[in-house]
């Protein structure tokens, strides 16, 4: 209640600001370029706000697990979900939230086959389930010896990830846990020790694994998070009378599936396919300027 009470104040703080400039501006006693920049920082504190009035769910408050897992293609898809992956990096850095990660599978020769994080902050979860589904690169490939076109496909899920909110109840015996060593970086330690654990809820086909923790027991706590966010979720979506279970609405890493393309060749553009929402700017969009598009996906549900 007190950080509403803040910004609320602040608001009405800065509101009152902006109309002294404006007066100041009118007078001539004002540079237009510090009324511009004012206004500016007023609108975007005016649209955060609008999104958080507007994301009403119990859950959109949470913090939020995120899993990024590229599409059939190699070393081309996994460099893909690495370039997602760095993407959201800056986007919750700008956000001021945190990253702390659960599992990291780097690639072959290049990028990530598996990396799930969680993000913590206000409203994480309520934001970026907007970037839940398939996104879609398309680009001459590094990887290709006679610089042809490639296009590539990556998934993002979202869960919300509560300790103690989620009741969810887990039977044991309904549970496959593996054991197994953990491989890339991560120091002497975590290599030479059956320290990574899988875990499979037999009943759903859930798979969650960690490794990144020194210790089994750490990784094992980290992914029965992972696999409680999930199976609540699932929760969430019979409970909305959904038809379709999470792990069935999830399609097909491939064409005609995806929520967003991300074109560097032949032009530049990436555009939401759900809500038109575009730019030109994809190298501002690849370095986390994402807010545009999350906006416009959380306002088309308003409709």
């Amino acid at each position: 209640m007190e950080k509403e009470i803040t910004l609320w104040s602040d608001l009405e703080k800065r509101n009152g600001d902006v109309e002294v400039l404006l007066e100041f501006a009118e007078s001539g006693d004002a540079e237009l370029e510090e009324v511009s920049t004012e206004l500016k920082a007023y609108t975007k504190i005016i649209e955060d706000v609008e999104l958080q009035m507007i994301l009403g769910d119990e859950q959109d408050s949470q913090d939020a697990i995120v899993t990024i897992h590229p599409g059939a293609g190699g070393t081309e898809s996994q460099d893909w979900a690495e370039m997602l992956y760095r993407m959201y990096s800056r986007w919750i850095e700008q956000k001021g939230f945190k990253k702390n990660i659960m599992d990291y599978q780097p690639g072959d020769e290049a990028g990530l086959k598996d990396v799930t994080m969680e993000v913590k902050g206000d409203f994480a979860y309520g934001l970026l389930k907007a970037e839940a589904g398939i996104h879609r690169l398309v680009r001459i490939s590094p990887f290709d010896s006679n610089s042809r076109r490639h296009t590539s496909f990556a998934s993002v899920f979202v869960y919300p990830s509560s300790d103690e909110e989620i009741e969810i109840e887990i039977d044991q015996n309904e549970l496959r846990i593996d054991t197994y060593r953990a491989s890339g970086a991560g120091g002497q330690h975590v290599n030479k020790t059956d320290s990574a654990i899988r875990i499979t809820h037999i009943p759903s086909g859930i798979v969650v694994q960690c490794q990144n923790e020194r210790s089994q027991h750490k990784n094992k706590a980290t992914a029965m998070k992972v696999l409680k966010a999930r199976l609540y979720q699932l929760e969430v979506e019979k409970q909305k009378e959904d038809n379709q279970e999470l792990e069935d609405s999830k399609m097909d890493i491939g064409w005609g599936s995806q929520i967003r393309s991300y074109v560097f060749h032949p032009y530049n553009m990436v555009k939401d396919h759900r809500t038109k929402e575009e730019t030109g700017n994809i190298s501002a969009v690849m370095d986390g300027a994402l807010d545009n598009f999350i906006r416009a996906f959380l306002m088309s549900k308003l409709k």
